[in-house]
């Protein structure tokens, strides 16, 4: 059904990280590590891995480091070159963007989450495009962008994805309503952002995977300012959604939120264990721990 392939990803990566400070003061959020990898560099391999071949990050003032990270860095990879250290060589190499492969925009002022999905307007074009929330680290296969891709080429229009709120905390989250609920691809009614108990229209919440047609920028550009101050990407796809088909993906997987200390300490503990070559060791000192 889908004509538009996904190419395109924007990743906003602007914000400051308060909930994870002091460890963000100096570090983009989105730098701090998992295990022995920075969160985006697995934001980036879940892209690749859907077909994604280039990478929007809205960015906000001093976060050079993340340009940095996925650019070559000869005087590194030469000592390892000469150390023989080859396989330390590879996964230094593994997250090197080719040449046209990422865009940087600035984010001038924290309008939001709308506002930085529309700060990418112009390298986006008239295609379709994913939005993925670098804070939310998803363990998932196939990975959660592929599954979303994979929805969209099956329905088109425009993809949430989402997953069940924990038990009685539905009124937490953003809450998507369902034309029925048959299965894990669902078309969306409405979306309801941190419902009063009980009047939720249903338990499932939005994470942080999107795929959107082109016509969100153009809602986007007059969206008026919601929660906070800010302009809200829910907003804008409520505002499209009277005129454009939305489906909800319930996808498969774990989703961590690394913006969150115990969320990124969550992380870290799962994504070593699902490492073949540090899982033993890593249960042996979560035992010594506990």
């Amino acid at each position: 059904m889908a004509t538009k392939r996904v190419r395109k990803a924007v990743l906003p990566v602007a914000g400051l990280g308060t909930r994870v400070l002091p460890g963000a003061k100096t570090t983009p959020k989105n730098l701090l590590n998992v295990v022995d990898r920075p969160i985006l560099s697995y934001i980036v391999e879940e892209a690749r891995a859907a077909g994604i071949e280039h990478f929007v990050f809205i960015v906000g003032r001093g976060q050079g480091a993340i340009e940095d990270y996925f650019d070559r860095m000869p005087e590194i990879e030469d000592a390892l070159e000469a150390k023989g250290k080859l396989d330390i060589l590879a996964d230094v190499r593994r997250d090197v963007l080719e040449p046209g492969q990422m865009s940087f925009v600035r984010q001038m002022a924290p309008l939001g989450l709308g506002h930085a999905v529309w700060c990418a307007r112009d390298i986006i074009g008239d295609e379709p495009f994913a939005v993925m929330l670098p804070d939310m680290l998803m363990a998932a296969d196939p990975p959660a962008l592929a599954q979303a891709v994979a929805a969209y080429e099956k329905v088109g229009g425009n993809i949430v994805v989402v997953e069940p709120a924990p038990e009685g905390e539905a009124h937490k989250y953003g809450i998507v309503a369902l034309d029925g609920q048959d299965g894990r691809l669902n078309r969306m009614t409405g979306m309801v952002e941190k419902p009063r108990p009980g009047t939720e229209p249903s338990n499932l919440f939005i994470s942080g995977r999107y795929i959107l047609q082109p016509d969100i920028f153009e809602v986007l550009q007059t969206q008026e300012r919601g929660a906070g101050g800010e302009i809200q990407l829910t907003d804008g796809m409520a505002n499209l959604m009277k005129r454009r088909d939305f489906h909800a993906l319930e996808y498969e997987g774990t989703t961590y939120d690394c913006g969150d200390k115990i969320g990124l300490l969550r992380a870290n503990v799962a994504f070593a264990l699902r490492r073949p070559e540090l899982a033993d060791a890593a249960r042996e000192a979560i035992r010594e721990l506990l």
